[in-house]
């Protein structure tokens, strides 16, 4: 029936509300429904593509708050993660069967549109099955669902749009913003990138840094990486030939990837306990052996890269990242009476938070996002922000305080402290470093998930870039 309904839609043209048949009336797990309007649907890209979306009217004001997209990264991660776990109106609990409201939720000052990108993650599918995609195939199906989501919801199209994202949303949101900034028709005011892969080769240089200068090092290690992989004042732990520096990189990252710390977050437990190097659950293969693969190969990625190479791996390997638990969502969105209420097509897969064949097949064809931050720069009417949690080690914050100051734009704002009031007093929520319409910003104690560990700090700072306020 969906390929029928896809067609019919695009054969009435222009719509003149938001569609009925996609609005959720009754959500299973709340103690009471939402007095806002929320959606959820499949969104026709092209023949064969059918995109889930979630969206959330803003609590006050709808008409006259911003549309804010959301994109989790991976690649092959689903946005849910960002509704149900970070920053959505609804937080699903452990019994993955009851819902909470968010006092830190975004849709209190925005429209929140939360997107499952490319096809082939969470509720998203393809009609022919054919899941294999890349970077910019990706940022124009983004496009064409953006702009579908406006047709079906065509009150939106003139309110201030904004493109937000997380970890490879650091790639999905900067490509995208290439499409978006070319089409008059759609209002952009700028995006905002958290904990973001921003470049392969400094987010791999500064991670030694940063793990050292944490304490997970130790003297030696750190002085025979500086010996093997430095010259002339400068280090090279991305892609280093020297064979000494090689053997070094594996025990730096047996410490860092494989020994039990939260790479996520360096000062939360490991959910499940200190895996060992691999374990079977049922069905489902665990694993944490990532051998040297940190050499010419993304940091962030090379876990899920060796699992993928392992023959044991099958079509049933379980793609939770480590030290992560996804069971709640994972019970809860597979529920039956939850994929009615949603919408969900009968032919969209059992949800999962990663889909192993989506990220096994997706091409990286960016490096770095240099050339996509300048020429949203260069437009000199975009504003952006790029933050990141301060103790993540996935996507740390020095390698994207090192990128941005890489783009060499004018400092506004000396770095200073920035400060959100908690219970009545102020604090320290982190560090800002002010450009000429871009900003980097640390959050104290945040990991890679900046909403989930510091809601309000999260909320205070993503409030006063949408608002347009002083940090």
């Amino acid at each position: 029936m969906l390929p029928l309904l896809c067609a019919l839609l695009l054969a009435l043209g222009p719509a003149h509300a938001a569609p009925a048949g996609h609005e959720v009336t009754y959500l299973p797990g709340l103690p009471k429904q939402p007095s806002f309007r929320h959606f959820s649907g499949h969104l026709c890209i092209g023949p064969t593509q059918r995109l889930h979306y979630w969206f959330v009217e803003a609590q006050n004001n709808p008409q006259g708050s911003p549309l804010v997209l959301w994109l989790n990264g991976g690649p092959g991660c689903s946005s849910m993660e960002g509704f149900l776990k970070e920053h959505g109106p609804f937080l699903v609990q452990p019994d993955g069967v009851t819902l909470k409201y968010n006092d830190y939720a975004w849709n209190k000052i925005a429209n929140m549109l939360y997107l499952e990108s490319p096809a082939g993650v969470g509720f998203s599918y393809s009609e022919d099955k054919k899941y294999a995609t890349n970077d910019t195939e990706v940022a124009h199906n983004n496009y064409l669902a953006l702009k579908e989501f406006l047709r079906l919801f065509p009150e939106y199209s003139k309110n201030d749009l904004f493109l937000t994202g997380e970890s490879y949303g650091g790639v999905y949101i900067p490509t995208l913003a290439e499409w978006v900034m070319q089409d008059p028709s759609l209002n952009l005011k700028g995006i905002a990138v958290g904990n973001g892969l921003s470049s392969y080769e400094i987010n791999d240089n500064s991670l030694v840094y940063f793990a050292y200068y944490h304490g997970l090092l130790g003297t030696q290690l750190w002085k025979d990486l500086q010996t093997f992989c430095c010259s002339e004042g400068k280090c090279n732990f991305h892609d280093n030939s020297n064979l000494n520096c090689t053997l070094k990189m594996a025990e730096m990252i047996e410490i860092v990837e494989e020994s039990g710390l939260n790479i996520y977050n360096l000062y939360a437990p490991c959910a499940g306990g200190v895996p060992g190097s691999m374990r079977y659950e049922g069905d489902y293969l665990i694993t944490h052996d990532l051998g040297n693969s940190f050499i010419r190969m993304p940091m962030r990625f090379s876990w899920r890269q060796n699992l993928f190479r392992m023959p044991v791996a099958r079509n049933k390997v379980r793609m939770d990242p480590p030290c992560t638990n996804s069971t709640a969502p994972t019970m809860y969105l597979n529920s039956p009476e939850v994929r009615k209420a949603l919408h969900i097509s009968p032919d969209a897969p059992e949800w999962q938070v990663c889909s192993f064949e989506v990220n096994r097949s997706y091409k990286r064809l960016y490096m770095q996002m240099n050339d996509q931050y300048l020429k949203l720069l260069g437009a000199m009417k975009y504003r952006i922000l790029v933050y990141n949690g301060d103790v993540d080690m996935a996507c740390n914050f020095l390698g994207d305080e090192w990128f941005v100051d890489s783009l060499c734009q004018k400092v506004q704002v000396a770095r200073r402290p920035w400060l959100y009031t908690v219970g009545g007093e102020n604090q320290i929520g982190g560090f800002v470093k002010e450009f000429t319409n871009i900003a980097f910003l640390t959050v104290k104690g945040a990991g890679h998930m900046v909403p989930t560990d510091q809601p309000l700090a999260a909320f205070t700072h993503v409030s006063r870039f949408i608002k347009n306020e002083p940090y």
